[in-house]
Formats: structure tokens, sequence, C-alpha cells
């Protein structure tokens, strides 16, 4: 996948060659820098509250992630069983940096989270100007 000039940017400066690319939710992918994702296995591996579910997780995050590097075109390498799962293959691709990380998620998602934004928008925006949001 080709990534447009402000994220190829925002990756080429970083020391790390080396990214991980996976889902967690099977809904969204995520292009980590490789000291994200392995500060997220160290919350995973020590997560006592719930051993199960960061071990279901962990487990989903290795199926269907990969390590990539960026190329000299710009270009990330996502997993194939990823990329079916996300039903992404040679369609269009929708990009924003979110928490340390590059989300890809494909046009019915970006549709179905901007309804649920829209939906949601008058409570959440009260609830964040009470919290200082100007």
């Amino acid at each position: 996948m080709r990534l447009p000039k402000e994220f190829e940017e925002f990756l080429r400066p970083t020391p790390e060659t080396e990214f991980f690319i996976t889902s967690l939710d099977g809904r969204i992918a995520r292009v980590y820098p490789m000291p994200v994702w392995l500060a997220n296995e160290r919350i995973l591996a020590e997560f006592d509250e719930n051993p199960k579910a960061a071990k279901d997780i962990a487990y989903l995050a290795d199926y269907y992630g990969g390590v990539s590097t960026v190329d000299g075109q710009g270009r990330v390498l996502v997993p194939q069983l990823l990329r079916r799962k996300l039903a992404i293959e040679d369609q269009k691709v929708n990009l924003r940096f979110y928490r340390g990380a590059i989300e890809l998620y494909s046009e019915a998602e970006s549709e179905r989270r901007l309804q649920r934004a829209a939906e949601a928008m008058e409570a959440n925006l009260d609830a964040l100007e009470k919290r200082g949001l100007k």
C-alpha cells in the first residue's frame, strides 16, 4: 500500500526501519513503529485482570499481523490475511494517525465510524467541553 506523503514523512525520520502491521479488532489495521508494538506486547503479557482476553488479542494480532518496512517508494506491505479480513484488497483505503500508530480501514468502515460519531456528536462534545475542550 502506498502511503500518502505526510504519513511517509512521519515514518521516515524515526530511527526504526521495521513496523508491525496488524488488527486488534478485525475492522481496522494499525501500522505500529516497532517500539510501540513491543510495548503493547508487554502490556498483553502482563495483563492480569483478564489473561484470557490478553491471550486472545495477542493471538489475533499475531495471526493477522506481520513485520514490514517502508520501501523506497513509500509503500508498506500489509499482510495478505489482513487485507482480506478488512476487505481492502484493490479498494480505497482510509488512513489516520491515532495513538502512536497509523490506522487503515475500508471505505465501509469509514462510513460506519462517521455515522456512529455523528449520532453521538452532541453528547460527546458536551462531555469534552466540560473537561476543557475549546
